[in-house]
């Protein structure tokens, strides 16, 4: 699938929406983003990849609060696991800010999958991969990964019980929440959580930073 016309954001727009979340993007990257935009529009006629149509909005709550995880990552050239990734939030932004990431992108729609295969094919990115599955059937597939990640994931007692697992071994997950989803994941045992951080330009989204605990 092709996409044409001139980018639907401006480089201005980016970097002014980048700096609001106080991150530092290059040239290349604001092109990777508008690039991802053009595809994702397009696509988005016909396969549902995210409800939200106005390339400003997809700027802010999809880039902008994808990126904004880096500030919790631990390190640079980590194994990184998004799961439920659909149009690719939050582990392709991430990956676009963190190229030296090793990302595994976890979809289990065939249309979704497809679509990120194509986002990776035409930002020519590197190291990233698209594995079909529903993530409660991978285990050493990915294995051992350094941190799983998840922006739209219900269910979090699973989630975090398969991310703690042996056959996952993931020593941290890093969770875009709303404000009422704090309590259960604070409950789940085997982890330790960091203080949740606000995302930027949100009313009750918080990111939290969980660690394994021995």
């Amino acid at each position: 699938m092709t996409t044409s016309g001139l980018p639907p954001i401006s480089a201005r727009a980016i970097q002014r929406a980048a700096g609001e979340f106080e991150l530092a993007l290059s040239e290349h990257q604001v092109l990777q983003i508008q690039q991802y935009t053009r595809i994702l529009l397009a696509w988005n006629e016909k396969v549902n990849l995210t409800a939200i149509r106005d390339p400003l909005e997809i700027l802010y709550r999809h880039f902008c609060e994808s990126m904004f995880g880096a500030s919790l990552l631990p390190v640079e050239n980590c194994r990184l696991a998004d799961v439920g990734t659909g149009g690719g939030f939050p582990g392709l932004p991430l990956k676009i800010l963190r190229p030296d990431l090793d990302l595994y992108l976890v979809e289990s729609n065939v249309k979704k999958a497809t679509f990120l295969a194509e986002v990776v094919r035409e930002l020519g990115l590197t190291g990233a991969r698209t594995i079909i599955s529903r993530y409660e059937e991978l285990g050493e597939e990915i294995a051992p990964l350094d941190v799983v990640c998840s922006r739209a994931l219900g269910d979090f007692a699973n989630f975090l019980g398969w991310a703690a697992s042996t056959q996952v071994s993931a020593k941290q997950v890093l969770l875009w929440l709303g404000g009422r989803d704090l309590d259960e994941v604070r409950v789940a045992p085997g982890w330790t959580w960091s203080d949740p951080k606000r995302v930027p330009k949100s009313l009750q989204r918080y990111l939290v930073l969980g660690t394994r605990s021995e």
